[in-house]
């Protein structure tokens, strides 16, 4: 979908993709995980990763010698640009989106409010 425009969809830091290795070498039916965003929260959406093989229709699929992370189609201008990192903490194991679309977080930091990515001028009419 976005391949040519110079834009990079989503990356990942060494510590996501180490966890992304972990759960490939564990996961006997997936070839990769799936992101995406859903209704939910106080702050009003949440991220979703769950495994997946193949992702569904439309995904997009950003692939690592680690494993693929598949983008769900309605998720895609909502986490364009993000990094995904993995951290452990004393409170919670997990992915963190690192999101330039995010506007605000819930205080319990389990739901995010977001916005579209914006293109730059002249992005949006270039094939």
């Amino acid at each position: 979908m976005f391949e040519g425009m110079g834009l990079q969809l989503i990356t990942a830091t060494h510590a996501a993709k180490k966890r992304l290795t972990e759960i490939m070498e564990n996961a006997e039916e997936a070839d990769g995980i799936r992101i995406g965003v859903k209704n939910g929260g106080c702050a009003g959406m949440e991220y979703t990763v769950d495994l997946t093989q193949g992702g569904e229709q439309g995904d997009d699929v950003v692939a690592f010698d680690e494993g693929k992370i598949y983008i769900d189609s309605k998720a895609i201008l909502f986490l364009l640009g993000t990094e995904i990192d993995f951290e452990i903490t004393k409170f919670r194991t997990g992915f963190v989106f690192n999101n330039p679309n995010q506007t605000s977080a819930c205080g319990c930091g389990e739901s995010v409010e977001l916005k579209p990515a914006e293109f730059p001028v002249g992005l949006k009419d270039s094939k």
